[in-house]
């Protein structure tokens, strides 16, 4: 549809042609498990939420905001992330050690939740299957500081490639633990409550969910949860097959699930503006 708003990043961009992908739900599960590990970032989180009760919920408005800020309208985008960086202004955690009381949406931790998000997307998606060159893998990040600016960080000191992101990671990891609040995550991670009925698939279907998403970590994120990393070759063999099965289920069948975002790009946008790695060659 000519004229019509493409977003803040538009069908061309690499961004785009991820965001689709289903193995997104297994990235944002890992970078759950990343973020935890930043004991200023994860208290925010659990001293501010219904994590607990309402993981699943939460889960959703995440995924939510994602589609959103990727396949909305810039006005939509604009407006989600204004309501991103209000709740942030009115939330403070308290550190349990010294009674510091703090304001969640600092800039280093909004940094860490932001390229803990943006390394899990493209480590999973990049090992799952999905053929990106490192050029591309570049702009996805570089792509990124746009989504960093929405909840109030500085796009320009934000990581715009793999060599700066590698860079930060390797900047922050001496603040990382596996504190009390992230072994918290992890258990609920693992376990998280449901109905009586419900416990069977539980373990049999989310829990090797969770257990992939875990085991796609980084080995220093292995070694501060304290269990044994496994063979990254095994894991990326097993994000192949999981993403091969999950990619046979027809894009337009998944895309029906709520809030079909892809679909309402599409019919703004018109069939061309269909999201498709093989795009990404072009």
């Amino acid at each position: 549809m000519t004229g019509a708003d493409p977003g803040l990043f538009g069908p061309t961009s690499v961004t785009w042609q991820l965001h689709g992908d289903p193995m997104m739900w297994i990235a944002g599960i890992r970078a759950l498990y990343l973020q935890a590990l930043h004991p200023r970032a994860v208290r925010g989180v659990l001293q501010n939420s219904d994590f607990r009760r309402d993981a699943w919920g939460r889960l959703m408005r995440t995924a939510n905001f994602v589609g959103t800020t990727t396949y909305g309208t810039t006005e939509a985008a604009e407006r989600a992330g204004a309501r991103v960086r209000k709740i942030h202004g009115m939330l403070t955690a308290t550190d349990p050690d010294t009674g510091e009381r703090y304001g969640v949406g600092e800039p280093g931790l909004l940094l860490w939740v932001h390229c803990a998000e943006i390394d899990s997307y493209l480590d999973v998606l990049r090992r799952s299957g999905l053929r990106l060159t490192d050029a591309a893998a570049d702009r996805y990040i570089g792509e990124h500081r746009e989504s960093a600016r929405l909840v109030g960080l500085d796009p320009g000191a934000v990581p715009g490639d793999r060599a700066e992101l590698a860079a930060y990671f390797e900047k922050v990891r001496p603040h990382l633990a596996a504190g009390t609040e992230a072994r918290e995550v992890d258990d609920f991670l693992l376990r998280p409550p449901t109905h009586p009925l419900l416990v069977p698939a539980r373990e049999v279907l989310w829990r090797r969910v969770a257990q992939l998403a875990y085991a796609s970590l980084p080995p220093y994120a292995h070694e501060l949860y304290g269990r044994p990393a496994p063979a990254p070759a095994t894991v990326t063999r097993q994000l192949r097959h999981t993403g091969l099965l999950l990619r046979r289920v027809p894009a337009r069948l998944r895309w029906q699930l709520p809030p079909k975002h892809i679909l309402r790009a599409m019919a703004r946008l018109g069939p061309d503006a269909r999201p498709a790695p093989y795009k990404l060659g072009r």
